[in-house]
């Protein structure tokens, strides 16, 4: 499990537009959006710098949450 803060996410829109990007690298990603903590958590096969890359050409800043 991946989980990343997503600071610029303030809407179902930009989720919407995340969980997009997330799934054009794997439509079989489960991607669970926590909008009002401005948080994400990707299950996926796709490795981390892949996530972040496809959420950061969506254009929203990106960081990894450990833990």
């Amino acid at each position: 499990m991946h989980r990343y803060s997503v600071p610029g996410m303030t809407c179902g829109h930009c989720a919407g537009a995340i969980d997009q990007a997330v799934r054009a690298i794997d439509p079989r990603a489960q991607v669970t959006i926590d909008i009002k903590a401005k948080h994400v958590a990707v299950q996926s096969a796709a490795g981390n710098s892949e996530i972040m890359n496809a959420i950061q050409s969506a254009g929203y800043d990106i960081a990894r949450v450990e833990g």
